[in-house]
């Protein structure tokens, strides 16, 4: 990689120094804080040699993989010591010039802050969605009875994270403002106590005002905008409060104002505003029909491809909640996600570039089980005919599942595993118009890519090149495994619960873009070696460490999502740049626990990055210890 050069693009098309108010770097990316957001240019940005992804939101965040530190330098440099901020100690630029930070668009701090209280509901949703479709799937076979107590308590399992889905905000809420999640959680679930459900139904008076009987549990928007209020409670009271009674002084005075305003207030608005937000959605599908879902279907790989479709999770959420179903954005990225695939498969079989057909085939299958950023980053977005074949599909997908009506009982991404969500007990032929829609977007996108695409120049110029290369690369790895054993064995690198990548909530990790590895819930705060190896760099922020096995894989530990912005706090590496270790020694020692209350996840990853040369073998044990097996790596050979 020519460093300098793919610093000098990503710098042109993140709008130039001038639109960087701050720079920094974390173990994979590079992040710039930009004072005009629209300046960037994501898919000019995408297509620079060297960038394996883009993410914007809060930041811009550009993914650049193992030489992230070698363009940052580069960065700098372009940037100049006369810039906004010199290289700061920790590897940062500081914040300066004529516009700070905090003066970013409020549209991405507001994108932000849903998607830090709605992301982290999805997997609880989609689990508890699941297992209830899966039931209804097992009673409509007749394998269950749906009047049986074993139905109803397991039915019951499956509605309690809709059920409580106050609570669960309350907590993303409370994580995301940074206050105490156990006190605002009081706060919300004050709201749902049955006692004060029966006194509300009855008929009741606060300080001589009527308060509305409301049934909370299900509502969204009440719980988040106690919790807005209690943070200023919890923060005006912790500034004035003698520290000798802070301890309960300040909860206590929280409580006894925000539940009450709540109560009044704030939970008839809250409750307003969902029933108007899913009336509104619901009478335009009323109105327009299938015609909003086509358009929703379409638009989908720019949406989601420069984030904006977080921005439809609390539409999703509260839709999910109040009405026990939702028919415009989930039918719709069936309708994409099957178009992604189709695509791919097509460009698979065009093409002669063996290394994008590599890429077209496991992205095709990825955005057939419903994960399409494989497929949007690594071929839609760098191929135009692709990309009108994608939308193609989509719009004649879309305009089937609108037409029928389709009804996603789930939140999850739609996709082949997870058809179970379109399982309605009432309506049987909704599982079949969804296989219907994911095979029309699937063949109507195939077709059309299969008609539209051809190779570039620059592609079929390097296909025809690559002749010959297969026997000089061939020779290569043969040259380079034959000092390496058939394979290494990797040990547990933490003690946790295991999940797989997929699961992560980070794209850039959960696509295996960075390359394929270990996920773990930690239960203990220590971070070991998996293998015997050398450490090659711990980063500044503390949070990552980058290290080489004996055999020449190149691994990354990265503890926590996004945990960059703590800047070392709550982590301590045992070990520097140079040590040699042996499986099993002590990497890193880090406050999980802490890491969590700050609202960040937690979650310790090992991802071997030097993905071209080896082939990655994941077990899933669930809990997981030091000595347990987890990982077989192996070098590739002809």
């Amino acid at each position: 990689m020519d460093y300098k050069r793919t610093a000098t693009d990503v710098l042109k098309h993140v709008g130039g120094k001038e639109n960087v108010s701050h720079f920094e770097h974390c173990s994979t990316r590079l992040r710039f804080t930009l004072i005009d957001d629209n300046k960037a240019d994501v898919p000019q940005l995408e297509s620079v040699e060297g960038v394996i992804a883009v993410k914007m939101a809060s930041q811009c965040q550009v993914v650049i993989g193992n030489e992230v530190l070698e363009v940052y330098d580069k960065v700098v440099d372009l940037l100049g010591p006369g810039h906004a901020g010199a290289s700061s100690e920790d590897g940062g630029m500081a914040a300066g010039g004529d516009k700070p930070a905090e003066k970013r668009k409020w549209g991405a701090v507001f994108l932000d802050f849903l998607t830090g209280v709605f992301g982290p509901l999805v997997p609880a949703i989609a689990g508890g969605g699941v297992l209830k479709s899966l039931l209804l799937l097992l009673s409509v076979a007749g394998w269950i009875d749906s009047d049986g107590q074993t139905y109803k308590i397991l039915f019951q399992i499956g509605d309690a994270p809709l059920y409580f889905l106050p609570l669960l905000v309350a907590v993303t809420t409370a994580n995301k403002l940074k206050v105490s999640p156990l006190v605002a959680l009081s706060a919300v679930g004050a709201l749902l106590l049955p006692s004060m459900g029966a006194m509300l139904a009855e008929g009741s008076q606060l300080f001589g005002l009527t308060v509305r009987n409301i049934a909370y549990p299900y509502q969204v928007f009440p719980a988040i905008l106690t919790v807005l209020l209690y943070a200023q409670m919890e923060k005006l009271f912790t500034r004035i409060s003698p520290k000798v009674i802070r301890v309960f002084f300040v909860p206590m005075m929280a409580l006894v104002i925000t539940v009450p305003i709540s109560l009044l207030l704030l939970g008839p608005l809250g409750y307003t505003l969902g029933e108007g937000f899913t009336s509104i959605i619901l009478t335009l599908f009323d109105t327009v029909g299938w015609v909003a879902v086509a358009l929703l279907a379409a638009v989908l790989p720019f949406v989601v491809s420069v984030g904006m479709h977080k921005a439809l999770l609390p539409y999703a959420i509260a839709t999910m909640g109040s009405a026990g179903k939702e028919l415009l954005y989930l039918p719709a990225s069936l309708a994409h996600n099957s178009a992604e695939s189709g695509a791919c498969f097509a460009v698979a079989i065009r093409t002669k570039d063996r290394r994008l057909r590599a890429t077209a085939i496991s992205a095709g299958v990825s955005a057939l089980f419903g994960i399409t950023e494989p497929a949007l980053y690594g071929v839609t977005l760098q191929h135009k005919k692709v990309l009108w074949s994608v939308m193609a599909g989509s719009l004649v997908g879309g305009a089937y599942v609108g037409i029928v009506a389709l009804q996603a009982l789930v939140l999850v991404g739609p996709g082949l595993a997870s058809l179970s969500m379109f399982i309605v007990e009432d309506l049987p032929g909704n599982i079949v118009n969804a296989i219907i829609g994911l095979l029309i977007a699937l063949a109507a996108s195939f077709a059309a890519a299969l008609l539209l695409f051809k190779d570039s120049p620059a592609e079929a110029a390097a296909a025809a090149e690559a002749v010959p290369a297969p026997s000089r690369a061939a020779e290569e790895r043969r040259q380079f495994a034959g000092s390496l054993q058939a394979a290494e064995i990797f040990k547990s690198p933490a003690i946790g619960e295991q999940i797989p990548l997929s699961d992560v909530n980070d794209e850039v990790f959960s696509t295996k873009a960075m390359g394929e590895g270990l996920a773990i819930v930690p239960s203990v705060g220590e971070l070991y070696a998996p293998v015997d190896g050398r450490i090659e760099m711990v980063f500044g922020k503390k949070h990552a460490i980058a290290m080489s096995t004996t055999n020449g894989a190149e691994l990354l530990f990265h503890v926590g999502i996004d945990t960059v912005r703590l800047k070392g706090k709550h982590f301590d590496p045992q070990v520097q740049a140079g040590d040699t270790v042996k499986a099993g020694d002590l990497l890193m020692k880090f406050d999980y626990a802490q890491i969590a209350a700050e609202g960040y996840d937690p979650v310790v990853l090992a991802i071997v990055t030097s993905k071209d040369r080896y082939r990655v073998d994941v077990a899933n044990l669930r809990k997981v210890g030091r000595h347990d097996t987890l990982m077989t790596v192996t070098a590739l050979t002809d």
